[in-house]
């Protein structure tokens, strides 16, 4: 009984260590994990200079080797951390962790795989958390939830986009004609789409005055069109008023996003740390 209760105190400090942010060895971690991160990315950026990478190559690659070990055995441990490691490797940032690591060890079968390390800068998503930017993170869930209570009206306000360009593209089609471009209906729907999202390639451009004309509406068109989805978002945003600036995860399904003053797990109902 007392090897198991020492058992399960060691893993509940390195669950404590590796998945929250909450105490100064957490704190610590997250950071020093953070600045590996960065060098190893800064490593591969200095890789694809051909100069650097001619004279420092050993080098560069020894340091990267050292690095891809020390997140290997990061991933490992966050493995065993936790209760169900099923959760954690299936999760966003375990799938990310995982595949951050891996291009190293390819990249010995494989070519060309190296410079997949670059998606390590995904996992500097964790420094919401790990800096505790935490109105940040209450900020983000709330989008989250605004977008997905916004999605009906987004998707019609889309729809109507689509068949606005549509049908301008159309009209521009009739008016200008292929000689000056608009060589089929699809192109000039492309030319549409680019005008009234106010990107502008200037690949294809109206010649006639009508053309011009109607052009000029949909610019001044786009950047009302462009305003809608925000302010549709940002009504939703404003309904809300609780943000939960909770940041810790649960030891034993390790799911996040707990009720400010949560002491159990809201999924598995286990006890928090």
């Amino acid at each position: 009984m007392k090897k198991q209760t020492q058992n399960t105190s060691w893993k509940h400090r390195l669950h404590e260590i590796i998945y929250e942010a909450d105490t100064r060895a957490g704190k610590l971690f997250d950071v020093v994990l953070l600045i590996a991160i960065l060098a190893s990315v800064l490593l591969v950026m200095l890789e694809s200079v051909e100069s650097i990478d001619s004279k420092y190559h050993y080098y560069l690659n020894i340091s990267e080797w050292v690095i891809t070990l020390l997140f290997t055995i990061e991933y490992i441990l966050r493995v065993i951390a936790i209760n169900k490691p099923t959760k954690y490797i299936f999760s966003f940032y375990g799938i990310i962790d995982l595949l951050s690591t891996l291009p190293k060890y390819l990249a010995i079968i494989f070519t060309g795989t190296h410079s997949l390390i670059a998606l390590r800068l995904l996992r500097l998503l964790r420094i919401f958390r790990i800096l505790k930017l935490t109105r940040y993170i209450g900020a983000s869930n709330n989008l989250m939830v605004a977008l997905k209570a916004s999605k009906a009206k987004i998707s019609v306000f889309l729809f109507f986009v689509v068949i606005v360009c549509t049908i301008l593209g159309t009209v521009m089609y009739m008016i200008e004609g292929a000689e000056n471009g608009f060589t089929s209906i699809p192109r000039s729907v492309y030319w549409a789409i680019v005008t009234l999202t106010t990107v502008g390639f200037g690949d294809i451009a109206p010649q006639t005055p009508i053309g011009q004309f109607i052009a000029s509406i949909i610019m001044i068109l786009g950047y009302g069109i462009i305003a809608i989805p925000t302010g549709i978002v940002s009504t939703q945003i404003a309904k809300m008023e609780n943000i939960d600036t909770n940041t810790q995860a649960c030891p034993n399904c390790g799911i996040e996003k707990h009720k400010d003053g949560a002491e159990f797990c809201y999924n598995c109902g286990n006890k928090l740390n």
